[in-house]
């Protein structure tokens, strides 16, 4: 019994890293065409139309629940700031949190379920359907043609609507506080000045880039590697946002430690170190 479980488990790892080197493969590949087709007329043809369905239709709703979370935290953070005096300085934590981790993390998470799923389902749908195989016997490579366009998309557009999640957040986060507790809106931008620096924001928008590459080489994979049938495209859906959230949330943890030595080493100092001063 025991050794039949070892065996098993051992199946699975060689399963999980047989999977992982095709995934490897599929984004060297998407790598190699990106660089190929730099520049050319027919590359931005393609983008332009992933631009506008990754990016301008996910702005609403990406504005929507940034705006709500700054406002919630506000909400949620204002009694205790208030016990120990300090509910002028809630701007500034409210707005670090925001630009560092909420805003990016947020945005990575509602373009995978938003545009992760449409994307592997599409491309799933296309090789269910064979149409995959009809552009490689036209002479068109489906990863140059359907992957790249769509991973420049997720890459250029995620750090746009970071950036709108994080003014929205800041807003919410000010209309609770401001507005709607009474806190001198002076001291409230003036203490969110001290805390947020511009490594901050760069550091938000960093992480956005690496999550929109995640987000559009899962997606894209999914799609070109599901199963037959109408069960397969919704099974690559589900598992495109599943493993694209996963990827979001421990890339998120290795990209915060990482950025914090690349800080420490450039000015000399902790991150938190200035504030704690």
């Amino acid at each position: 019994m025991f050794a039949d479980r070892f065996v098993s488990l051992g199946q699975q790892i060689e399963l999980q890293l047989a999977s992982f080197g095709r995934f490897s493969n599929f984004a060297l590949a998407t790598a190699g065409w990106t660089l190929r087709g730099a520049g050319s007329l027919g590359r931005l043809q393609l983008l332009l139309p992933q631009l506008y369905a990754i990016g301008t239709r996910s702005l609403p709703v990406v504005m929507l629940v940034g705006g709500f979370v700054g406002a919630v935290m506000a909400v949620e953070s204002f009694a205790q700031f208030q016990a120990f005096g300090q509910e002028e300085r809630l701007g500034g934590v409210i707005n670090i949190a925001v630009v560092k981790q909420i805003g990016p993390v947020l945005a990575a998470v509602m373009i995978a379920g938003r545009v992760g799923g449409a994307v592997a389902a599409e491309l799933g749908t296309m090789r269910v359907t064979e149409q995959l195989d009809a552009l490689r016997v036209m002479g068109a490579d489906p990863v140059s043609y359907l992957v790249v366009p769509r991973v420049i998309a997720c890459v250029i557009m995620l750090p746009i609507l970071t950036v709108f999640s994080d003014l929205l957040g800041i807003f919410g986060g000010y209309l609770v506080t401001v507005q709607g507790f009474g806190v001198d809106a002076g001291a409230y931008w003036r203490f969110s000045g001290d805390f947020v620096s511009f490594w901050d924001v760069f550091t938000g928008l960093f992480k956005s880039i690496v999550f929109g590459l995640a987000i559009g080489l899962i997606s894209c994979y999914k799609g070109f590697n599901c199963s037959s049938g109408a069960a397969g495209v919704g099974r690559a859906a589900t598992d495109a946002f599943v493993v694209s959230f996963i990827a979001i949330i421990v890339a998120n943890f290795f990209l915060a430690y990482l950025l914090n030595d690349v800080y420490a080493i450039i000015y000399g100092q902790s991150a938190g170190a200035t504030l704690a001063e």
